[in-house]
């Protein structure tokens, strides 16, 4: 696992490398900006022009008191769900990392057979939608957890991260019910890969590769486990 690490690491300035960073950063970006203007409208929409307080009387200016605690609330949002998001996104060009990787690392296979485009976006929404799910449920169970709340982050998306990654990965070169059996076989080590990448995901910038590290990582992991038989 951290010989895989390690190798994904080395190859981060890798021109595909950085081309599938930049791209999965920005299309976080615009969906983040979307959502949050969305939901900027809908509490100046829901806001009243004024409210009445015992004593204090009428207050004035609770759309635009409302709309900047939104921004805080993005902003602390944000924290949980850029990474994530930009994970997925990273998902729909995973070809090119995978293939970067085996280029360098692994040159005497065979090409892949990756998924078709549509099956590609099919697979990225999925994941997605479910690491959006989980980690906005999961905002409601934290504040429960005290000072365990970072392990409780990186266990849930580690799991969600090998889980993913190691599928997608894995489905250029095998068909579904062979990963799936792989995956049931080696589901500890995946996860472990998995919370290694998602304890980068706290750290400011350095969370921002952690996507594409994750494929590169994942590559080297399938290749480690099928050359010995597990």
């Amino acid at each position: 696992m951290f010989a895989a690490f390690f190798k994904a690491v080395g190859q981060l300035g890798d021109r595909r490398f950085r081309r599938v960073a930049i791209l999965g950063v920005l299309l976080a970006l615009a969906l983040l900006f979307a959502v949050y203007a969305l939901f900027l409208q809908l509490v100046w929409w829901l806001s009243p022009d004024q409210i009445d307080l015992p004593v204090i009387g009428p207050v004035t200016g609770m759309d635009t008191l409302l709309g900047w605690t939104s921004v805080l609330f993005m902003i602390g949002l944000s924290v949980f769900l850029m990474v994530p998001v930009a994970t997925a996104f990273t998902g729909l060009f995973l070809e090119d990392v995978a293939d970067a990787v085996e280029d360098r690392h692994y040159p005497q296979l065979s090409p892949a057979t990756p998924p078709g485009f549509f099956e590609g976006l099919r697979q990225s929404v999925n994941f997605l939608g479910l690491v959006l799910a989980v980690n906005i449920g999961a905002l409601f169970v934290y504040p429960f957890l005290g000072p365990s709340i970072p392990l409780a982050f990186w266990a849930l998306n580690g799991f969600l991260l090998g889980r993913e990654y190691f599928t997608l990965v894995a489905l250029r070169r095998l068909p579904p019910s062979e990963v799936k059996a792989m995956r049931r076989r080696n589901r500890w080590t995946l996860w472990a890969a998995g919370t290694l990448m998602a304890a980068p995901l706290s750290v400011p910038i350095l969370n921002l590769v952690i996507p594409v590290l994750g494929v590169a990582t994942f590559t080297h992991l399938y290749h480690q486990l099928a050359s010995a038989g597990r």
